[in-house]
């Protein structure tokens, strides 16, 4: 008589949720990853700039080139996440570890060196250099020139560093421009303007001959630089964060006898983050807590297969 012999099913030591939890959330970012990096080369080729090297120069303050740091960087970590969490591989789910390990430590480390610089004028001093760059090459880059419209006109409405004298440094609106025929001589771009009343097409002409002596004092364009105005908004406005959206719109509108923006854009950039302190501090934190949970489910998933791989042998 045949003896019947019973057959129990092996338990994967692998959990299925945790395998296709961490699968799905770094297609997502790898699919994000993609799409910015794509961004980022496509404004590279617009601007001709794989077949010109000579326009390198400026670089780090290229938003295409940004684009394409963070779209590699976002593409690589989500690609080991992903496809190391689907194959079961731990040499991916390691990588993938140790890239958002690296990542976090270089948050903690930027947080907190930001935090003692503050009051040494290293941030301020990095932030003026930048915007001192953007205005000297205006024209230059259209990503830049777009940049800094989006900066003075929509961010932070405000004018230059310290105030519209800036644009002085710019060779289309230096005033000695106007001997060689440049329009915009003794002037400021278009996004220096406030937007008038009932206005729903911008005059691009808004700006010019704003700096020449013996023009109407009343001037429609932002006066105040955004350094200081960041200052001002980062020293009264802390307690007020919660009701940012609605503190914003009535500073906007409260001078309704300017036209044109004031403040400089570094000084505004810091008003900006001490109303959205909270918003920015809570993104942070949602950050910081999704990167290490991405770093315990690749470990824990990591040990599942060890574990899976030690009952075979």
């Amino acid at each position: 008589m045949p003896v019947l012999r019973k057959y129990r099913r092996e338990t994967s030591e692998i959990s299925c949720c945790l395998k296709y939890m961490l699968f799905t959330s770094n297609v997502a970012i790898w699919m994000i990853g993609l799409c910015v990096l794509a961004i980022g080369i496509w404004a590279w080729n617009e601007k001709d700039m794989f077949s010109n090297l000579a326009k390198l120069t400026f670089i780090a303050l290229d938003p295409a080139f940004v684009l394409i740091c963070i779209g590699t960087i976002t593409f690589i970590i989500g690609f080991t996440g992903s496809v190391g969490a689907l194959r079961e591989n731990t040499c991916l789910l390691a990588a993938y570890a140790i890239l958002l390990s690296i990542l976090l430590l270089l948050e903690i480390s930027f947080g907190v060196l930001a935090f003692i610089l503050k009051d040494k004028g290293w941030i301020k001093d990095q932030a003026t250099e930048g915007l001192r760059a953007f205005i000297i090459h205006y024209r230059e880059d259209p990503d830049q020139q777009n940049l800094i419209d989006w900066i003075q006109e929509d961010w932070l409405q405000c004018c230059g560093i310290e105030g519209p004298t800036d644009w002085e440094s710019n060779n289309y609106f230096n005033c000695s421009s106007g001997a060689v025929g440049s329009r915009e001589a003794c002037g400021v771009p278009f996004s220096c303007c406030r937007r008038r009343a009932q206005e729903f097409i911008k005059n691009k002409q808004c700006g010019y001959d704003v700096r020449k002596k013996g023009y109407p004092v009343e001037r429609h364009i932002y006066e105040r630089g955004c350094l200081r105005a960041g200052e001002d908004w980062l020293e009264t406005h802390l307690i007020s964060v919660a009701l940012t959206c609605i503190f914003v719109l009535l500073m906007q509108s409260a001078d309704v006898s300017k036209i044109i923006y004031e403040k400089g854009c570094v000084t505004a950039g810091e008003e900006w983050m001490e109303h959205n302190l909270i918003l920015i501090s809570t993104s942070a934190i949602i950050s910081v807590f999704m990167q290490i949970l991405g770093i315990c489910f690749a470990q824990n998933l990591r040990a599942d297969i060890y574990a899976q791989k030690s009952k075979w042998h």
